[in-house]
């Protein structure tokens, strides 16, 4: 009997150790987009790295690294599928040039008016999924998308008044090239491509008339409404979207609760993100506008709604590039629809 009983207890031990070997601590390293000195960097390793922990159940643990720490922005998913690299928290956009549909769900410019819009797409209105199916196309069964999501839409910087679409025609605007440059050309614009490293003096010696730049806040450390005094806020066109992503084979060694605690984490620290970077510009904003030599230009909706018109021909322009990019803008599109963006 006494035989018997510590026999099944010590099965019982066994399976608890076993369970527990199964599910110890995963460390990963995450490259991200964002500079080390960076705001959002600094936000998240402060306020949210140490709640992974908690939030897993104690299963997984993450160092966050800046971006080409490890490798270029534009290998992460090579070195995740490669077992390197832990996962990566970066621009979707980044990717562009594996397939068109990576510009499509990276950042659908003039498409979305808030970030919070993006985050309901990404987690509940198919935009993760569209993510993960062309993911599969490129790595099949070796990287999961635990979720995507913006934290700021992006200000555009001018040293000239641009109050309306029309004030667009015939300006000088620095733009990558791609659907950014396409949209401001069909807009009437003229868009110039200078590396970012460029864009201060680009716009203090008139080069351009506005640039794609950043965040409000970010604009403000770079000194750009200093030489560019009319800002427009809320921004117009970019909203780069980011991933979550791990490799499936530590997902899938992952418990559910940890899994769905790991999907909560990371849309729960993005939303708090986005507050807190909207909150600073807020502030940013509020400041500059008592600034005489300041004036911040936020569009009318009708002129929002028109350029997003004339945006939706660049987006079909990049969707007929491939089958992938045709099924990620009809995802995003059944979305606007849904929530009227778009008719």
């Amino acid at each position: 009997m006494t035989m018997r009983f510590l026999s099944t207890g010590a099965v019982t031990l066994a399976l608890a150790a076993s369970a527990g070997a199964a599910h110890a601590q995963t460390a990963l390293s995450v490259q991200t987009s964002t500079q080390s000195g960076g705001y959002s960097f600094k936000y998240i390793n402060e306020n949210w790295a140490p709640k992974i922990s908690e939030m897993t159940g104690g299963e997984v643990s993450i160092e966050f690294l800046p971006i080409n720490s490890v490798v270029p922005s534009t290998e992460t998913p090579d070195t995740i599928a490669a077992g390197v690299l832990g996962g990566d928290l970066t621009s979707i956009a980044y990717f562009s040039g594996r397939n068109p549909a990576f510009a499509i769900l990276g950042d659908l410019i003039a498409g979305y008016d808030t970030p919070q819009q993006i985050q309901d797409y990404c987690r509940e209105g198919g935009g993760a999924e569209a993510l993960q199916e062309l993911w599969n196309t490129q790595f099949p069964n070796l990287i999961h998308v635990v979720g995507c999501g913006a934290v700021s839409k992006e200000a555009l910087v001018a040293r000239v008044p641009i109050r309306t679409l029309e004030d667009l025609k015939g300006k000088k605007i620095r733009s990558p090239e791609g659907m950014a440059a396409t949209v401001f050309r069909a807009a009437g614009a003229s868009p110039v491509n200078i590396p970012f490293a460029e864009v201060f003096t680009a716009l203090e010696k008139g080069i351009v008339d506005a640039s794609d730049a950043s965040a409000y806040v970010n604009n403000d450390q770079n000194g750009f409404n200093e030489i560019a005094p009319y800002p427009l806020f809320p921004g117009i066109h970019s909203m780069a979207v980011h991933q979550f992503t791990v490799s499936e084979e530590t997902w899938q060694s992952l418990s559910p609760e940890a899994q769905k605690g790991l999907t909560s984490w990371f849309y729960e620290a993005y939303a708090d993100l986005a507050k807190a970077l909207n909150e600073e510009d807020l502030k940013l904003v509020e400041r500059d506008k008592q600034n005489p030599d300041i004036e911040v230009i936020d569009w009318a909706q009708k002129d929002r709604d028109a350029f997003r018109a004339i945006a939706q021909k660049a987006w079909e322009e990049t969707a007929a590039q491939s089958p992938e990019a045709e099924a990620a803008l009809k995802s995003q599109l059944a979305y606007m629809r849904e929530i009227g963006l778009i008719q």
